[in-house]
């Protein structure tokens, strides 16, 4: 009897934990930035840290080794359900999103976290009431370290970009390197290598991390920083709406607990780092790293203007006063990290 009674206790005690190990719910996220990227290293593995925490562990978070889809088809796999997260840069799908170009215009600032913290405020303020999100779980929007140009030669005035052909992001990148008189290049980050060795761009139009987070130092010696950005790049990180919805409501609040605004910081905290290492690397390797002058500003200002205008004319398309987006998305920046 006893023999009997320890059986069915232990039977009991398995199921237990057999129902405890079947509840933890493992969530894939598909990531195409190199496993040593800042971006997987200083964003990515923190925040899947913190989701765990938030959910007592049952969540967890798979950061797959490969991605299932191109950079710019991430949004539709995870919409598909190919991976359950996944994040990418808007521009990479060419007209397919607008409002979010607004953090993408030239002189926004230079400070990454600031940045995306601000970028988030205003996206929930006045942006979400769009689709351009539909069918997915927008889980946050950030954006890198300010934009520069890297090249094979210097970089001191507008007229030296004449008919330069530059790797670009998408977005308002494009049209600010066309703006300028450069050829942009539209390919996704991972590219920019072999297009340079391969001479088919003269250079990049990066932040600085890319430079050490790409191994750029000895194609590109030459960087010119611009005061507040030469312009900027909107990513999205997001989750497949019936994955998001199949989680209790406890495991969504915590998952949205280290998302939204805790994540911009995060992931723009990251962008910073690299970036300091970017710097770094090219200094250390001897490349030239110049500030651009006050004419060169002064130039790169009135041929851009256009560009903003434009954004502001998109935008009130869609029902969105743009003019105030972009002066309030300026005062949160300045308010989080004064100029």
């Amino acid at each position: 009897m006893r023999l009997t009674l320890r059986t069915a206790l232990l039977a009991a005690s398995l199921g237990l934990c057999s129902t405890a190990a079947s509840a933890q719910t493992v969530l894939t996220l598909t990531s195409w930035e190199p496993p040593n990227h800042p971006y997987v290293t200083h964003a990515l593995k923190p925040w899947a840290e913190m989701v765990d925490k938030a959910t007592e562990g049952r969540v967890k978070i798979n950061i797959l080794a490969k991605p299932v889809a191109a950079p710019g088809a991430t949004f539709d796999a995870v919409r598909n359900g190919l991976a359950d997260i996944g994040y990418s840069v808007h521009g990479y799908s060419p007209g397919r999103f607008v409002l979010t170009r607004a953090v993408e215009l030239p002189f926004m600032g230079s400070n990454a976290e600031a940045m995306s913290v601000a970028y988030w405020r205003i996206h929930e303020k006045y942006l979400a009431k769009s689709d351009e999100h539909a069918g997915v779980k927008l889980l946050g929007v950030f954006v890198h370290g300010p934009g520069a140009i890297h090249a094979s030669r210097p970089v001191n005035t507008v007229a030296d970009l004449k008919g330069m052909k530059l790797r670009v992001g998408g977005g308002t990148v494009a049209d600010v390197a066309t703006k300028l008189g450069a050829v942009g290049l539209l390919k996704p980050a991972p590219e920019a290598y072999m297009l340079l060795q391969n001479g088919v761009a003269d250079g990049v139009m990066f932040p600085m991390e890319a430079i050490k987070s790409f191994n750029l130092t000895k194609l590109v010696p030459n960087t010119t920083q611009v005061p507040g950005g030469l312009f900027n790049t909107s990513w999205f990180f997001v989750m497949n709406e019936q994955k998001f919805q199949s989680l209790s409501k406890q495991d969504q609040d915590a998952l949205l607990s280290v998302s939204g605004e805790a994540l911009a910081k995060l992931h723009g905290q990251s962008w910073d780092w690299a970036d300091e290492q970017g710097i770094a690397a090219a200094k250390e390797a001897g490349n030239k790293v110049v500030v651009a002058g006050d004419a060169f500003v002064k130039e790169v200002r009135e041929l851009t203007a256009s560009v903003e205008a434009d954004w502001v004319a998109a935008a009130k398309a869609k029902g969105i006063d743009g003019a105030a987006v972009l002066a309030e998305f300026r005062q949160e920046v300045d308010k989080l990290a004064p100029r």
